[in-house]
């Protein structure tokens, strides 16, 4: 306590000068006494004032043990005895200040309350603090205003503002640095919590203007991809690890868009625009300059790729059969070049920390074999039939599609015969 701020005349506890005693109940069914003064009391509490003033009133106030807390009160009690500009000084915690708020409120001290809420209005709170703060100024009025102006909901399109701002955040070219890399994660978190729909709507409505605005986030970051990988043959000899570290981090960017754009309808764009640059991508990584250099690239490339044909095996949208073939086509040779060579690659190297996992390989497995069944006959077999005839058989494995593929073409040929009858055998040969 501040001694310059304490009065001369009186102190609190001091029996000899005391008039007044405060008690309170504690748990153990004990009274804890406090020696105060009846003119410091009624000049800084309307509670005292009433007590003091009633006829029968005596030289002891009981207080309840089930609506005071001993810590706060005893500071509380401290705190009329102190002057008016050693008050602001008397917190270091949002704990004591909402206690004494608590206490404060039923006791009428209105000086201290102001002070309590200047104090928590000033200072940051933890979740669980934010709800107690709720209940502590719910009855207080006009007094609790610049607390609850923390907490009044935000308008919609002061939300979307925000969404929009952080979403043109990351998908500016211009940061890509890794000093960022924190603030991004930061900010992608924030933009997924906006847009989760559970028990609560989200804090976003995806309208025309967020999609708009996401679209060219689409556009801008995979052009910037292509622009990065189209340098790594020329700059590779020079610094193969600035630039791949660069490529990631924009790699990491689309990923985590590719989680983002089925909760705002833009699932198709983002397929659309991966298939679009797929040849590109492929012919760049695929060089010969870069055969043994970025295995951190060319996995994240295949973690990539995995959600990307995750997405159209499970039907999260429809994409046109040409489309399918040639997003199937197109990486199915990589996938299946890379598997083997990130496996001897970690042979030969201990701890080679880049072989895909386990996880890895069956989603990506998985999701071939249920694009491959979704195909039309003659695509199902021209690809069964590249698979058999492949070096690398083992992955992705697709028995199972052949199995399924040699079921269906018996039972097809089975109903044509029972629909057509014996006589129209010769006609079909499937």
């Amino acid at each position: 306590m501040d001694k310059a701020g304490v009065s001369k005349t009186y102190k609190l506890g001091d029996p000899i000068t005391s008039d007044i005693i405060v008690q309170l109940r504690n748990k153990e069914g004990r009274y804890e006494q406090f020696y105060c003064h009846s003119s410091i009391l009624t000049k800084k509490s309307k509670f005292f004032v009433d007590q003091l003033c009633r006829p029968n009133s005596t030289n002891c106030i009981e207080l309840s043990a089930s609506v005071f807390d001993y810590e706060y009160l005893n500071k509380l009690l401290g705190m009329l005895y102190l002057s008016g500009e050693s008050l602001p000084d008397s917190f270091d915690f949002v704990r004591i200040a909402l206690g004494v708020l608590q206490t404060a409120t039923p006791l009428r001290c209105e000086e201290i309350s102001k002070i309590c809420i200047q104090y928590l209005e000033a200072v940051p709170w933890e979740d669980k603090e934010e709800e107690e703060i709720l209940n502590a100024v719910s009855g207080l009025g006009p007094l609790a205003t610049p607390l609850l102006a923390r907490i009044q909901p935000v308008d919609i399109s002061d939300t979307k503002d925000v969404f929009l701002s952080a979403i043109s955040f990351l998908m500016c070219t211009s940061r890509t640095s890794p000093q960022l890399d924190d603030l991004k994660t930061s900010m992608r978190e924030q933009v997924d919590y906006m847009l989760v729909e559970d028990e609560d709507a989200p804090l976003v409505i995806v309208d025309d203007e967020v999609r708009a605005e996401m679209k060219i986030g689409i556009s801008t970051i995979f052009s910037l991809f292509e622009k990065e990988m189209s340098s790594f043959p020329h700059e590779v000899a020079f610094r193969s690890e600035k630039a791949e570290s660069k490529v990631l981090r924009i790699l990491l960017d689309i990923e985590w868009m590719s989680s983002i754009v089925p909760k705002m309808d833009l699932m198709m764009e983002f397929i659309s625009t991966w298939i679009d640059v797929s040849d590109n991508i492929l012919r760049i990584i695929q060089d010969e300059k870069l055969d043994m250099i970025m295995w951190g690239l060319k996995r994240k490339l295949l973690e990539v790729v995995g959600k990307v044909l995750e997405a159209v095996s499970c039907g999260t949208l429809i994409l046109p059969v040409p489309a399918r073939v040639q997003l199937f086509t197109t990486w199915l040779p990589y996938i299946r070049k890379m598997k083997p060579l990130l496996e001897s690659k970690g042979s030969e190297e201990l701890g080679f920390p880049y072989k895909m996992a386990d996880d890895l390989c069956h989603s990506t497995q998985s999701s071939i074999i249920s694009m491959v069944l979704a195909l039309p006959v003659q695509e199902q077999t021209d690809i069964l039939a590249d698979w058999i005839q492949a070096d690398q058989v083992k992955f992705p494995d697709l028995s199972e599609a052949l199995e399924v593929w040699c079921c269906r073409t018996k039972s097809t040929k089975r109903r044509l015969m029972v629909g057509f009858g014996e006589v129209g055998n010769a006609a079909f040969s499937l």
